[in-house]
């Protein structure tokens, strides 16, 4: 894809997770600021944790959505230019139509991290509240290892991953992980219906707290 800003400049292809980082930057204060304040006044209490990670799973699937039209069209412009055995051609078609679904994903990370620490601090006994604040970062390093776990797999049973991604399904891998995605959704809804709160007084308390009212 083109990845120039003008003529004389080009975005690193690596630098394009500076648009996650950005966005929820960005969306941080607003949500903090704007978006929780107006949803107490419309239901009396604040967002619970779960809610703001369920709110995190659904701009995650949006993201995956996003990125899966963004390469179908991309894929389109590669077979409507005869370049798919041309691997280090550029695709007459900007990068910067990937910021969006890369934007969702951060909005999504700026409900889902917060949340997630908000649970693990209220519902984790005091002597673990240490242990607590650690298991968003255990939680992304996962993340890492299972997402190249994922790659290897796809790999290996489809063809949707060659050398050559003009030949390939990188869409369909999108869709695949955005149903994926949908399913765990799905889960994480039962078992936040079936879940009951430890410590509700802490929780109404954190809902109240300037940063989620002010």
């Amino acid at each position: 894809m083109d990845r120039h800003l003008g003529p004389h400049f080009s975005i690193p292809a690596g630098s394009f997770f500076v648009f996650v980082l950005l966005s929820t930057s960005l969306a941080l204060p607003i949500i903090d600021r704007f978006l929780y304040p107006r949803w107490r006044k419309l239901t009396g209490l604040g967002p619970t944790p779960l809610q703001r990670l369920g709110l995190g799973h659904i701009f995650n699937v949006l993201g995956l959505v996003g990125s899966a039209l963004v390469e179908s069209r991309r894929l389109h412009v590669v077979r409507a230019h005869d370049l798919e055995d041309q691997a280090s051609s550029v695709v007459p078609m900007s990068a910067l139509w990937l910021v969006l679904p890369l934007a969702l994903v951060g909005i999504g990370e700026a409900f889902h991290f917060p949340g997630g620490v908000a649970l693990y601090y209220q519902e984790f006994p005091a002597s673990l509240h240490c242990t607590a604040t650690a298991m968003t970062a255990l939680i992304i390093g996962l993340k890492f290892y299972l997402s190249t776990a994922i790659v290897g797999l796809v790999r290996r049973v489809t063809e949707w991953l060659p050398d050559n991604i003009n030949s390939g399904r990188i869409d369909d891998v999108y869709w695949m992980l955005a149903v994926v995605g949908v399913v765990n959704f799905r889960y994480f809804q039962l078992c936040a219906w079936l879940y009951k709160y430890q410590n509700v007084g802490k929780e109404d308390t954190d809902s109240g707290s300037p940063s989620s009212s002010s």
